[in-house]
């Protein structure tokens, strides 16, 4: 379509504006050919005519869709022209806060003049790895972007930062190196990343200044070259810098200053160090003065001199050289203060004892005179003499500054030779990346050389950057085969020939500088003759002969020819150089001693800033020819092209800073400056290129899904490339508007914007076609409902016409019924006249006769009444005495009761007396209760006494007022009887007429007063009662208050204690996060140590497992010490080459790392030391009151001892009658020793019954004396003893040594041995001298056998009792922990109780008492159940116990023969059933076998091969069932050994094969249960309460291993955390994929159009990831680590850690994504979060805390789909976003981007009002989320119901070697 087709009604335009540059207007008219002016309204509603220009008739810029503004990429605009860019990054800008914006290959950047918070290392984190489009632009998308395209293409990169000056192209340019820096690290440990970023203050402080424009302008430009090594890490940097101005040194304009580092010195002059420089103020010197602007505000030069000498330090640069560079530059400020003098007209002269040229010669080690003599003279050389010739002031004035810039610019270029030297390395560089930060175009209203030459590298850097956007332009084209046409663009070769050509600009000056009277005004001559009218671009003033206008590629500038040649010459006093080279001073001479060198062509000089500069010379000229000093010019010249030449070779990323205001105000936007600068720095040619092509490209997928609505369904087919050709060759009928492409379509400019119009319109009329038909189901609705309402009117009114017409029929017959009636009222009114009089008559008869009858009954009547009263009052009185008598003895009964509960409670305070003391503070705040209860208890009784007194008062004035209505009831009856005596005497009837009147008028005023005096009494008992009702509500109040008071002070407490809870475990959360941090940097450390040993070890070399342990040594004990040192020997052989620097500080680490380890270790000491001072005084309470037991246990060990030697004369005895002559017979079951043997063994029987409960008693001695039996073990060794047996001859003697051997038979050692024993035997049978003994010795032996099995059964009940009382100590514990507890809850009701009234404190103390009662009646019965169960336990042993000795003194009596039969008889063999082992639940192992084992179980254990079939955790079982054996034979060596190989084997296993999720998962679960095992048969009360009476047999006995759990659990930290990361690794690559780019609801969301910068597809190709793919990946996480058998709790804290690292990165990428935050994104977001919430469910995770982790990520996405206009929003979202920081909701508010046309944006106001409502909200400013935190990792005890006896081990584990015991 035509482009004037859409300059229609309310399209709209910019039109130019002076002061805004260019206003947007509305169209109020279709424009029609032929049309001379358009009609528009301005955005303020003011109409205007735009007038046309009637030549070229060229209609203003059209404006792009609202959708469109704000974009990423200005390229994605439909309309690419000046206003829309200006617009578009105003937008951005201003309302969105964002001031990175891209512009094709270029990113444009904003200076803010504010600090932000996104150059932070999470920032870093979030860039790195990612693509450049598929975040928001940042200088670290530029970064990455290089150093990815460095590591793919294998070729250099260059970054080229350019602006003018304070746009911040310093700034960028450190963030980018810094970048670098963080991503890449280095590759040895010398801190080259660090010396890159310290080379920036140091060249700030050198070579930075501030102007009028910026306060750290850069006066030099500068191209740092970071190498990097084949593994892309930093190995070294290199510095090269152009153009330094030197002429700075000695003149600053007003506002300005020179350079930093003279103001640091002066601020620091009052350093002693800096005492013998001889500075002060900056305002004494002349060099620092003339700005008049000394101080930067904000800024402290102190400080940054500190910064400064701390940057030379870590480049290698001692304080040596330190104070030799001051003494250098203090020495120039000095020289700018000596004042030359005119002598004559042609001479100058110093006066003499100048005290600055004094200090300057001190400074710099040459003499007084020398200096004086030469700053005033030159030396003129002829062919035949030399002259000394003097100088005009003005001319030694000159020579002097010449003198003080020359030096300043040997110093820097000295400074960036070393600092380029500390940043060189030997390691070979495989590339590099270049930065450049160089001077924008500028022009002033004075322009100088200095102009000229930034202009002109300008200039060349625009060529290259206009041929290289050309050259993408064209590549991209050719890759999607679109036809390639010539696009017209600016070129600027002519303006760098005119500069650079041959008789060009600088050749022209180079000759003028030659010509030995060559001046500025013969040269501006020859360039007016030379190119003035052969050059279009260069033109000559009219006002002036001195000065030349060049048109540029941004603007014309013009110059002042004015020192043109001084400063291209660059002359310095040959003299002064001389006297210079021969300083004393050699620092200064090593700044001169490549002077001549400088002056020959072969190599440069250093002048304008550069360092590193190789020209070759010029091979065609004669080298016998005079060699002349290169001109600054040429040398600049050469270095720019060597520049152009380094950035052709390599791939260039471009950064252009505007600056958007020059006052330096926060985000305050000038469009003036701002289009100043964007054509001068090539955004808008950049602009103008690609809208000369085709600017919008779409792919074919994304076109389809944006533009689907404009397709019918015929339209649609499977080939989408094909549906969308179809599509737009019938909306766009040129076919020249657009390009089919391989992948991509091409649309020329503004078509994106007609396809949106088209899709809006579209969208429009079925939004109106809805609207529509919606309207109409509303009207028809609407029609229905009046219908009916109709109808229902209709049939009300009829209705009501019937009832109207039935009412009146029903009225005529009511009126003749009425009439009929009324006829007969009349008839009978009539009638009852007639009897009425008849019927007065005899009712005035009757009245007298019942009046007489009245009297009667009335008196009567008053008798009755009369004795009621007095019987009433009688009765009364005798209720009153009883109701006395049964309060006192209710009293009498509740005081005794009260002194029975008194007693009661005194007895319970004493009990409690010591918990009492621990609370004092509680009884005194009790007390304080208590006080103010009985307080209120007094007011109230007080108001009682009140109300008693009052109702006493009214009982008196009753009792008055009833005497006297008495008084006056016998008056009435007075006035009755003179009534009844006138019935009487009727004769007098008529004397008494008149008395009888009188009389009833008294009683009528008796009556009256009567009821007056009622109505005032029940006035009075109503208000009686009312101040009843008032007091009783007083007391209500006032029990309420104090209720009250009391609720609130218990919440108050229970708050109190809740928030001390909650701080103490976030602080043991954090305390647990800290340890385990330092526990992943110990990792880290170790790996990087092994790491250094494999580096630095020879090919052959491989680690032998002692070096690999070495780094155990805190876990190992002596026993590896040796071995350990022979480690650090060959390691320490093997790092002698290693770095000092890095062996210090890795030292260093270790040392801080070991220090903090211990005082953490320190800390819980304490605390357990607390613990264990606590318990100690419990223990002592305790033993107190066990004294008087503890002397029973002494009388009673006392009488044990008496009995144990009546038992050993027992024996003696019976061993006298065993040995004396018997009879043949005496072995016989009925001969006497038999029986006295028989006799024996019962009564030992019955001794093991009594002696059961002594055993109890003999607990607490035996403990005591444990340690000497195990010196007694030690001293009765078997072997000993074997051979002590050997040399006995005798009997006797062999007696007597068996009674020894017997008494320390108790030894578990020697019960062990029993070969030993069968030999010491064997040996005493040999010395019987007959067969006799050998039945003597059978029976020796079974009284010996005997003996065994007690005294093992003993020992077994000892320990068992020993376990029961650690049991019973704990019971204990616990009973009086409740009796604390109840003591607490009685003093809580006793005082609840006196808050009740007396009634109900008696019922509700009857109440508690039974509720007492029935719980210890409950308790009580469980215990006695408890009893009756250990009595059954304990009978069913002794049965058994029982058993077992009859049968082994039955089958040992069934083997015994006599001598006599085993002479005659032949022995017939008998079989002897065996019994089927008892299995220990121990593996024993040799010594030799362990490494072995350890390999087999752990090294070569697959999880996927063998360990899919074993038993969850068989490994961990099998390694603490070998640790058992070793506990069981006490061998302690062995169990340090398994322990330490286990544990270095774990890690050599994780080390290996760490990024394997399943080996990872596998030890991490064996880990875990191996440190269960260790607590669960630890011994330990708390651990066992959970094991069967079997496990806890097989409780280690010999050694305490919390040392070793203590290292178990910090290893298995470390395998979580590598699990973490082993997650973390896998599910990154799917989260952003899958969470926030896939369209999980397909259609929901529209791509919007994208530039160059492309994002990721949201529709899912086939390598993109979906949420099922997230959901497949935490399947597999889940169930491999339930078959390994890992705990559940530790499952929820993975699952929990997992969900957190995936909402967290969600929102980090939704917060760097604009075209991520909109509504149909939100509803997305919100989809895929169900999802996984869904996946809870059905794993049952949903209480493991996973789901709160999401919450920030659910807030977000609830963020973007609320209403965000009004007040009311702004509230709901504050009260809804409460896990979202205040700068993460304001960031996606600002990042808000509607999708649709539809939506609106959100405004600035709505912003700040929501940033003023969470100004208060304390939380982090930080606005990404840390993925790197890890949750702090618990270990909940989990024990195994497994029984190890029960435990096979298969073969397939090659465990042969290993024994069941």
């Amino acid at each position: 379509m035509a482009a004037s087709e859409l300059y229609t009604k309310s399209a709209r335009v910019w039109i130019p504006d002076v002061e805004e540059v260019w206003k947007s207007a509305e169209l109020t008219k279709d424009y029609k050919n032929g049309d001379a002016s358009l009609q528009l309204m301005l955005e303020d509603g003011s109409n205007l005519e735009h007038k046309l220009d009637p030549k070229t008739k060229n209609l203003p810029y059209l404006r792009n869709p609202d959708i469109l503004v704000g974009e990423n990429d200005l390229t994605a605009l439909s309309y690419l022209h000046e206003p829309a860019v200006l617009h578009n990054l105003k937008v951005r800008f201003i309302d969105s806060k964002l001031i990175y914006t891209y512009c094709g290959i270029v990113l444009v950047a904003i200076n803010p003049y504010e600090t932000l918070p996104i150059y932070g290392t999470d920032i870093i984190n979030a860039y790195s790895g990612q693509n450049m489009g598929d975040m928001d632009p940042h200088i670290f998308a530029v970064a990455e972007e290089a150093y990815k395209q460095m590591a793919r293409d294998e070729r250099n990169q260059s970054i080229i930062v350019s602006g003018e000056s304070g746009a911040g192209k310093t700034v960028s340019a450190k963030y980018a190196m810094r970048y670098f820096a963080t991503v890449s690290g280095s590759a040895s440990e010398a801190n080259v990343e660090e010396k890159v970023l310290a080379s920036n203050p140091i060249m700030e402080a050198i070579g930075n200044a501030k102007t009028t424009r910026n306060d750290n302008s850069s006066r030099f430009g500068k191209y740092i070259e970071i190498g990097f090594d084949n593994r892309y890490r930093i190995i070294g940097a290199n510095m090269r810098t152009y153009l330094l101005e030197k002429s700075r040194v000695v003149f600053q304009a007003d506002e300005e200053r020179n350079y930093h580092i003279f103001y640091q010195l002066c601020a620091s002059s009052h350093l002693p160090e800096f005492k013998k420089l001889k500075l002060s103020n900056a305002n004494d010197f002349v060099y620092t003065w003339q700005g008049r602007s000394p101080v930067i505000e904000g800024v402290d030069d102190t400080k940054e001199l500190c910064s400064t000498r701390r940057a030379f330090s870590l480049l290698g640069i001692n304080e040596s050289y330190q104070m030799g560079l001051f003494q250098v530059l203090a020495a120039i400020l000095h020289l700018g203060n000596v004042e030359i003098k005119d002598k004559d007209s042609d001479s100058s002269i110093i006066p003499s004892n100048n005290n600055h040229l004094t200090a300057f010669c001190e400074l710099v080690g040459v003499t007084y005179e020398d200096m004086t003599q030469w700053l005033c003279h030159r030396k003129l050389k002829t062919a035949t003499e030399t002259y000394v010739k003097t100088l005009p002031r003005l001319q030694a004035t000159n020579a002097r500054d010449a003198l003080a810039k020359h030096i300043y610019a040997k110093l820097f270029n000295w400074i960036v030779e070393h600092v380029n030297k500390a940043l060189i390395t030997n390691i070979k560089q495989h590339s590099f990346i270049g930065v450049l930060d160089i001077y924008g175009f500028e022009t002033f209203e004075i322009n100088s050389f200095e102009q000229f030459c930034i202009n002109y590298a300008n200039e060349k850097l625009q060529q290259q950057f206009n041929m290289h956007v050309f050259k993408l332009e064209q590549e991209e084209y050719m890759k999607e085969q679109i036809p390639w046409t010539l696009i017209d663009f600016y070129d600027n070769q002519p303006c760098i020939n005119l500069i650079e050509a041959k008789m060009g600009v600088l050749d022209l000056l180079d000759e003028e500088c030659r010509m030995p009277k060559g001046s500025d005004d013969s040269w501006a001559q020859k360039l007016y003759n030379t190119h003035l009218k052969t050059c279009s671009l260069f033109e000559k003033p009219r006002m002036s002969n001195r000065a030349f206008i060049i048109q540029h590629f941004a603007d014309k500038v013009e110059y002042q020819c004015e020192g043109f040649l001084a400063k291209n010459k660059d002359t310095v006093n040959e003299e002064q150089i001389k006297v210079l080279k021969a300083s004393k001073f050699d620092l200064l001479v090593e700044l001169f001693k490549d002077e001549e060198k400088a002056t020959s062509p072969m190599a440069p000089a250093g002048a304008g800033g550069r360092t590193r500069l190789s020209i070759k010379p010029d091979k065609s000229r004669d080298t016998s020819s005079k060699e002349h000093k290169k001109t600054v010019g040429c040398q600049f010249r050469n270095s720019l092209q060597m520049l152009m030449d380094t950035l052709n070779a390599t791939t260039p990323h471009y950064v252009r800073c505007i600056k958007p205001n020059d006052f330096k105000q926060a985000f305050s936007f000038d469009p003036k400056r701002a289009v100043q600068q964007l054509r001068a720095c090539g955004v808008l040619e950049t602009i103008r290129i690609s809208a000369a092509g085709f600017p919008s490209r779409w792919t074919y997928q994304e076109f389809f899904s944006r533009y689907r609505v404009l397709m019918k369904q015929k339209d649609v087919l499977p080939d989408k490339k094909l549906t969308c050709r179809n599509v737009l060759e019938k909306l766009v009928q040129d076919q020249d508007k657009y390009q089919f492409g391989k992948t991509k379509i091409f649309f020329r400019a503004g078509q994106v914007a007609y396809l949106e119009k088209l899709r809006a319109d579209k969208l429009r009329a079925a939004c109106i076609r809805i609207q529509k038909t919606i309207r109409c189901w509303l009207a028809r609705k609407k029609y229905l409902r009046m219908r009916s309402a109709a109808i229902t009117i209709q049939r009300f009114t009829r209705g009501y016409q019937a009832r109207c017409l039935a009412k009146f029929m029903r009225r005529t017959q009511a009126a003749t019924l009425i009439q009929k009636y009324q006829r007969m009222c009349v008839a009978r009114k009539r009638y009852r006249q007639k009897q009425a009089a008849a019927l007065a008559i005899q009712t005035i008869l009757r009245a007298y006769m019942a009046r007489q009858k009245y009297q009667a009954l009335l008196r009567e009547s008053k008798v009755v009444i009369i004795q009621k009263h007095a019987r009433g009052l009688l009765a009364r009185r005798w209720y009153k005495r009883c109701l006395h008598s049964i309060v006192y003895l209710q009293c009498c009964i509740r005081r005794m009761r009260a002194r029975r509960e008194l007693k009661k409670l005194k007895i319970e305070a004493r009990s409690v007396e010591h918990f009492k003391k621990l609370n004092k503070g509680m009884e005194n705040k009790i007390m304080q209760l208590q006080r103010r209860i009985d307080e209120q208890t007094k007011e109230n009784r007080t108001v009682n006494e009140k109300l008693v007194g009052l109702e006493s008062s009214y009982t008196t004035e009753s009792e008055r007022l009833r005497g006297e209505l008495g008084r006056l009831r016998g008056v009435e009856d007075d006035a009755k009887n003179k009534g009844n005596q006138l019935t009487s005497l009727l004769e007098e009837l008529e004397k008494l007429k008149k008395e009888l009147s009188t009389t009833q008028q008294e009683k009528k005023t008796i009556e009256d007063w009567a009821q007056t005096y009622r109505t005032e009494m029940e006035k009075m008992v109503s208000e009686l009662k009312d101040q009843n009702g008032s007091l009783k509500k007083e007391k209500d109040d006032l029990n309420r208050l104090i209720q009250e008071q009391s609720q609130q002070m218990t919440e108050k407490m229970a708050r109190t204690i809740a928030a001390e809870t909650q701080q103490l475990e976030k602080d043991l959360n954090e305390e647990r996060s800290r340890y385990q941090n330092l526990l992943t940097e110990h990792r880290r450390l170790e790996e990087k140590h092994d790491d250094l040993k494999e580096h630095i070890s020879k090919p052959g070399h491989r680690r032998t497992d002692s070096t690999h342990s070495s780094n155990e040594s805190e876990y190992t004990y002596n026993s590896e010490f040796a071995e350990s040192e022979e480690g650090s020997r060959a390691a320490e052989d093997l790092t002698r080459g290693m770095d000092t620097s890095l062996t210090l500080k890795l030292q260093k680490r270790l040392t801080e790392l070991e220090q903090e380890k211990q005082s953490l270790r320190n800390e819980l000491e304490n605390k357990e030391e607390q613990f264990q001072r606590a318990r100690a005084r419990d223990e002592t309470e305790f033993k107190k009151a066990r004294g008087a037991e503890l002397e029973y246990e002494s009388l009673k060990r006392q009488e044990l001892e008496s009995e144990n030697k009546k038992l050993k004369h027992n024996l003696a005895e019976m061993r006298k009658s065993l040995l004396g002559d018997a009879a043949a017979s005496s072995g016989a079951p009925g001969s006497p020793a038999y029986k006295v043997l028989l006799d024996q063994l019962n009564s030992s029987c019955e001794e093991l019954e009594v002696r059961k409960e002594e055993v109890l008693i003999l607990r607490s001695q035996l403990v005591s004396q444990k340690e000497a039996v195990q010196h007694k073990e030690t001293m009765t060794d078997v072997a000993v003893h074997v051979e002590d047996v050997s040399k006995l001859k005798d009997a006797d003697e062999l007696k007597q040594a068996y009674i020894g051997l017997k008494d320390t038979n108790r030894s578990r050692r020697f019960a062990c041995k029993r070969l030993e024993v069968r030999g010491l035997l064997s040996r005493f049978r040999s010395t019987a001298p007959d067969v006799q003994k050998l039945n003597e010795d059978g029976e020796l032996w079974l009284v010996n056998q005997g003996l065994q099995e007690t005294i093992r059964l003993l020992e077994h009940q000892l320990q068992t009792q020993r376990r029961s009382y650690d049991s019973e100590v704990e019971s204990l514990r616990g009973e009086l922990q409740n009796v604390k507890e109840e003591n607490n809850r009685q003093q809580q009701l006793l005082a609840q109780n006196l808050q009740l009234p007396p009634e109900a404190r008696i019922e509700a103390s009857l109440q508690h008492e039974i509720t007492r009662l029935t719980n210890e009646n409950l308790d009580l019965m469980e215990q006695l159940e408890k009893q009756d169960r250990n009595i059954r336990k304990l009978k069913k042993q002794l049965k058994v116990y029982s058993k077992r000795i009859g049968e082994m003194g039955a089958g040992q009596a069934e083997g015994q023969t006599s001598p006599g039969q085993m002479v005659d008889e032949p022995i017939h063999p008998v079989n002897i059933p065996r019994r089927e082992k008892d299995f220990q639940g121990m593996l024993e192992y040799k010594k030799e076998d362990e490494l072995k084992l350890v390999k087999n179980l752990i090294i070569e254990l697959k999880p996927r091969g063998v360990a899919v079939n074993l038993i969850p955790g068989l490994p961990a079982y099998i390694l603490f069932m070998c640790l058992r054996h070793a506990d069981y034979v006490n061998d302690d060596q062995k169990v340090r050994t398994l322990l330490t190989s286990t544990i270095n084997s774990i890690k050599k296993i994780l080390k290996k094969r760490g990024d394997d999720f399943e080996t990872v998962s596998f030890w991490l679960a064996n880990t875990c249960r191996f440190l269960h095992c260790l607590k669960q048969y630890s011994g330990e009360e708390p651990f066992m309460t959970h094991n069967t009476s079997r496990q806890n047999e097989h409780c280690l006995s010999n050694f305490d291993l919390t040392e070793y759990r203590q290292v178990i659990s910090d290893l298995a930290i470390q395998i979580y955390q590598q699990l973490i990361k082993c997650m973390e690794n896998i599910l990154q690559p799917m989260i952003v994929s899958a969470m926030l780019e896939h369209e999980t609801i397909q259609g929901v969301s529209g791509v919007k159009p994208t530039g160059l910068r492309k994002r990721t597809s949201s529709i899912a190709d086939e390598g993109t990831y979906t949420l099922d793919s997230i959901l497949r990946q935490l399947n597999a996480f889940h169930s491999t680590m339930c078959q390994h058998g890992t705990d559940p709790e530790l499952i929820k804290q993975v699952v929990k850690q997992q969900f957190y690292i995936i909402g967290a990165v969600t929102l980090n990428n939704l917060l760097l994504r604009k075209d991520m935050c909109s509504w149909s994104k939100g509803m997305q977001i919100r989809y895929n979060v169900s999802q996984l919430e869904e996946w809870l469910r059905d794993k049952g995770l949903m209480v493991c805390g996973a789901k709160e982790t999401l919450e920030p990520l659910i807030q977000a996405a609830q963020l973007l789909q609320v209403k965000k206009k009004t007040d009311e929003d702004a509230e709901a979202i504050c009260s809804m976003c409460l896990a979202l920081t205040t700068a993460q909701i304001v960031k996606v508010l600002n990042l808000y981007t509607p999708v649709n046309e539809f939506e609106e944006r959100v405004s600035v106001a709505f912003i700040r009002t929501i940033q003023t409502r969470l100004r208060d909200r304390c939380v982090s400013p930080q606005l990404l989320m840390d993925t790197k935190m890890i949750y702090p990792i618990t270990f909940p005890f989990s024990p195994s119901s497994l029984a190890l006896e029960t435990i096979q081990i298969p073969g397939s584990l090659n465990l042969g070697f290993l024994t069941r015991v």
